[in-house]
């Protein structure tokens, strides 16, 4: 039988239960499930399920031509050789149909409600997945409800399934992916996911990656992942983040799971955060990162400045250039723009600025957003008593802390008519 190459598409939820018929037309079972490998740019059909049973799978190749009232084999039913699943081919329906996937493209947790097929040169390749509405009504049969509705698909190449039963190499190459996205992005699709997912999903990153995703997350994702890692991986990956950030996830762990992972910890990276640890949870010392450069009045601004190249990619935040002496207490402050507009042998006496705006470890969080609100600061440093400079605080770690969740409109809208009426 001569194959019929031209192109068709269909759908995967009206392709189930369609006939299988041989090249004479003998009717030999209906398509129950439809097997692809997954190794290249888009799943192809590698088999079709066409009756129950362990070896009831026919050669993708062996479909002659496919059509809408069903699938017709090149060959006769006489001359037919079934075969088993392999283990590297997934069913179209266990692997996609109603699950989670990423849609890279909007950097989200999407459903699968139906999936695109074509019959394209003797091959049954999936060309997109139905996201929309109107898969969904398509499998009730109710899709004229909804006809004037667009359609929304994805191609391929736009997202990353969940699920692989014998692809976990394939999967964390393609998680290792969305690597590429925003922090931000990363935190919005591991909010929602289920723990199992979260779970494959972070230990499918690097230590980094894993932390400058994390540390995006909301406060109840952040513990509930690293509760569920074992106290090496969660230590390795607390280590990378801001010491406040850690402090905070491990202060909301149950206590011998906390002491367990500061045990792992670097005894440095491990001492700052239990000093953290020690403050009220509404106090600046609670917000402040005790990572942050500071320098001699001594040193020049051409110094200063090859200082904070060697720094970069270790610094959290440098908007700022702190000036302390000899017993850490603070001297004086200047803007990154004025340490660069500064002429290079000038040393950092001569122009920093000697009034400096600053908040105590023990003030209260709505002093320090009142602080850095009332005098427009990117960030604001921390002092004791004595005036030694304990850390920093940066504006998004205080917005976090004091602005209530975004997600619930109502309390944020209150929240910021009252920030408002406050201002004025």
């Amino acid at each position: 039988m001569t194959q019929n190459t031209q192109k068709r598409e269909f759908y995967f939820s009206q392709f189930l239960g369609v006939p299988v018929r041989d090249n004479q037309g003998k009717a030999i079972g209906k398509v129950l499930d439809i097997a692809v490998r997954w190794d290249g740019e888009a799943p192809v059909a590698s088999c079709i399920k066409f009756a129950r049973g362990f070896q009831s799978h026919i050669e993708a190749s062996l479909v002659g031509d496919m059509t809408a009232t069903g699938l017709v084999l090149s060959t006769s039913l006489q001359s037919l050789t079934a075969r088993p699943l392999q283990d590297d081919e997934l069913y179209v329906s266990k692997w996609l149909m109603d699950k989670q996937i990423i849609d890279r493209t909007g950097a989200k947790l999407v459903r699968v409600n139906d999936i695109k097929l074509a019959w394209n040169q003797g091959q049954i390749p999936l060309v997109a997945v139905d996201i929309g509405v109107k898969g969904l009504f398509r499998r009730l049969g109710l899709e004229f409800l909804v006809k004037k509705r667009p359609d929304k698909f994805l191609e391929w190449k736009e997202i990353t399934p969940l699920e692989s039963k014998q692809a976990n190499l394939k999967l964390r190459r393609e998680y290792a992916e969305l690597s590429e996205l925003h922090p931000a992005d990363m935190a919005d699709i591991i909010e929602d996911m289920d723990s199992q997912q979260r779970h494959d999903f972070i230990n499918s990153m690097d230590d980094e990656t894993a932390a400058d995703a994390l540390s995006e997350a909301d406060l109840e994702t952040q513990v509930q992942v690293i509760s569920q890692l074992d106290e090496e991986r969660a230590s390795d990956i607390l280590e990378e983040m801001p010491p406040d950030e850690a402090a905070d996830i491990l202060g909301a762990l149950p206590e011998d799971k906390s002491s367990q992972i500061l045990s792992k910890m670097d005894a440095e990276d491990a001492e700052d955060v239990r000093e953290l640890m020690a403050y009220e949870e509404d106090v600046a010392g609670s917000l402040m990162t005790t990572e942050f450069p500071v320098f001699s009045a001594y040193k020049t601004a051409a110094e200063t400045i090859e200082y904070l190249r060697e720094l970069a990619p270790e610094a959290e935040t440098i908007y700022y250039i702190y000036v302390v002496d000899e017993k850490s207490v603070l001297q004086g402050v200047c803007s990154l723009r004025e340490l660069i507009v500064a002429k290079q042998d000038v040393k950092l006496s001569e122009f920093i600025h000697t009034r400096i705006i600053s908040v105590q470890d023990t003030d209260k969080r709505q002093e320090v957003y009142d602080t850095i609100l009332k005098y427009n600061l990117i960030a604001v440093p921390v002092v004791d008593s004595e005036g030694v400079m304990l850390g920093i605080i940066t504006v998004d770690d205080v917005l976090h802390a004091v602005m209530p969740n975004r997600s619930k409109l109502q309390t944020f809208s209150h929240f910021m008519l009252a920030s408002r009426k406050e201002e004025a």
